[in-house]
């Protein structure tokens, strides 16, 4: 299975993403990740155990307390997939516009 695949199915879940994304701000502890969430803790450390077999989210433990941060390079494989999408909808845009007979649109 590709590597991207894990990102996709890890972020397909709605919990999952809140979860991750109350990490971009910065490294936070379990608790602080489950304020307001309508999910208990122990949902929300299974959330970022999923998150983290991803590759999405890195854990760093202090102390008595474990830290959760977004993983930067877990991105990496998942945003080389987008980007194979971007170029092929580019390169249809491209041939597209180049067809004989096509003249260019001017914008008011």
């Amino acid at each position: 299975m590709a590597a991207y695949t894990h990102a996709l199915e890890a972020l397909a879940d709605p919990t999952r993403r809140a979860v991750w994304e109350r990490l971009r701000a910065g490294p936070l502890p379990v608790g602080k990740v489950a304020e307001g969430l309508a999910v208990s803790r122990p949902a929300v450390s299974q959330h970022l155990k999923v998150l983290r077999d991803a590759g999405l989210v890195e854990e760093e433990r202090a102390g008595t307390r474990h830290l959760y941060r977004v993983a930067p390079r877990g991105l990496v494989p998942l945003r080389e997939y987008l980007d194979r999408f971007w170029g092929d909808v580019l390169e249809a845009f491209r041939l597209e516009a180049s067809k004989p007979g096509r003249k260019p649109r001017r914008r008011k």
